[in-house]
């Protein structure tokens, strides 16, 4: 069972930002590379801050790492609340 209510842990979770370049993210640009895929932008301006934005296409990409997904061996477990 969660401690707080709804509206602060929106509040916590949406203070959580990410730093740097992730390995997922360097992948995807390993492999847009690799494949020729041009026009990509990287800290574009946008609404809802997506990893890469295709001004020309009106494209947003969103990464989404180990840690959103879980990750068997990357991801910390939280000790609380492991029912769900």
């Amino acid at each position: 069972m969660d401690t707080v209510d709804t509206e602060k842990r929106s509040w916590t979770m949406a203070q959580v930002k990410s730093s740097g370049i992730k390995s997922t993210e360097q992948a995807l640009i390993q492999i847009m590379r690799r494949h020729g895929v041009t026009g990509w932008r990287r800290n574009y301006k946008l609404f809802g801050a997506p990893d890469f934005v295709f001004p020309k296409g009106r494209v947003a990409v969103f990464v989404d790492g180990c840690i959103w997904h879980g990750h068997a061996t990357r991801c910390r477990i939280p000790a609380t609340n492991l029912d769900h």
